[in-house]
């Protein structure tokens, strides 16, 4: 099969994404179309232009296929009318997240655009997925809600058929099992398990949405507490960071072993393997991949239960004894409960929950049905 795979947002995860798909499902012929994650309104909004009129991509856009593969991203609309070729083609279209369980923000900018762009794609896909229930359900929920406040006549009910067709499939989380054993018989690894000092992950993007806000407090509580601990502060950086981040590595320079993306992948899988726990303080996550890839390599898991996070160990028995209570009109307060999960789950000696359901190894499958 010819398979056009459009990411009109290049994020990290994104490009893993695809990445996976290309070199798991070989048989088929793959194109791959992608844009630079930036100006992130922008791209929403003027995706279809930018690869539709850019004679770079035209060869590619003119070629014969058999299906469309897009990222959500992806203005499904604009681009089948600038490409005539791709009008009766088979379109799926997957959902990393979406726009509507977005965090309120004073920075946000062309919000419902950005929602009725992504909404129209949804009507003119064939088949929408998501890569959690959370995210189909947040989406379907956000746009039936904001149907129902436009002027003219719009009815929710044209969402049924695109909702009764759309499915959940996660994005396969991509560690290999040669990478996996090296990491997990290092020593540093080994002496995770000697050590009294609690060794914390925070791997998300260094922006509003993932909390660093709430970072910054829990740190501080963790101080006070006076527990005995080192954190890595990983994540995709932008060129507009919070200023927690500054605060962050000026008052907690001590406690500090990595600042910043990890310089490779595998770094990146070193640090997670040589932590005790990872945390999270997200305000906006559909999947959590860095989670299930720190409890992949051994991390227990420190997350508030919102967000897709409830969703994520509920095939696991206790599931809920890895979240902390979230208040979002209560920063400090939050903090204490994770504080306290902390020091719970290093006294009980807690382990890593099994993530082998979110594996490629299975999921491909998955993804190999779906396409045909």
């Amino acid at each position: 099969m010819r398979i056009l795979l459009i990411s009109a947002y290049e994020a990290s995860s994104h490009k893993a994404w695809a990445n996976t798909l290309m070199d798991g499902l070989g048989q088929h012929e793959w194109e791959y179309l992608s844009l630079p994650a930036r100006h992130f309104a922008w791209r929403i909004r003027g995706n279809a232009m930018s690869l539709a009129f850019d004679p770079q991509f035209k060869p590619i856009l003119d070629k014969s296929y058999d299906l469309v593969l897009a990222t959500s991203m992806t203005d499904v609309v604009g681009l089948k009318a600038f490409c005539p070729n791709l009008q009766n083609l088979p379109w799926l279209l997957y959902f990393h997240e979406n726009q509507f369980a977005y965090p309120a923000s004073d920075k946000q900018q062309g919000l419902i655009e950005m929602q009725m762009v992504t909404l129209y794609s949804a009507l003119a896909a064939d088949t929408c997925i998501f890569n959690s229930q959370f995210n189909k359900t947040s989406f379907f929920a956000g746009a039936r809600a904001l149907l129902k406040k436009l002027p003219d006549y719009v009815s929710p009910d044209w969402l049924n058929d695109t909702e009764a067709k759309a499915q959940v499939l996660p994005v396969p989380l991509d560690i290999p099992v040669s990478v996996e054993a090296l990491l997990l018989a290092e020593e540093d690894v080994n002496l995770k398990t000697q050590s009294k000092r609690v060794k914390l992950v925070w791997s998300a993007r260094w922006e509003f949405d993932k909390g660093p806000d709430r970072l910054l407090a829990i740190l501080e509580a963790l101080e006070h507490r006076e527990l005995d601990y080192e954190i890595a502060i990983l994540g995709e950086q932008f060129r507009s960071i919070p200023k927690e981040f500054a605060q962050i590595k000026a008052q907690f320079s001590h406690r500090i072993t990595q600042f910043g993306f990890a310089p490779s992948r595998a770094d990146y899988l070193r640090f997670l393997a040589s932590s005790d726990m990872v945390l999270s303080t997200a305000l906006h996550e559909f999947q959590g991949l860095a989670v299930l890839e720190a409890v992949a390599l051994g991390c227990v898991p420190v997350l508030p239960n919102r967000q897709v996070y409830p969703e994520l160990f509920t095939q696991t028995s206790n599931g809920d004894q890895y979240l902390y209570q979230s208040d979002l009109n209560n920063i400090k307060q939050e903090a204490k409960h994770a504080v306290d999960l902390i020091e719970q789950l290093t006294k009980q000696n807690v382990a890593a929950p099994s993530v082998d359901q979110y594996r490629k190894d299975r999921l491909l499958e998955k993804y190999a049905g779906l396409i045909g």
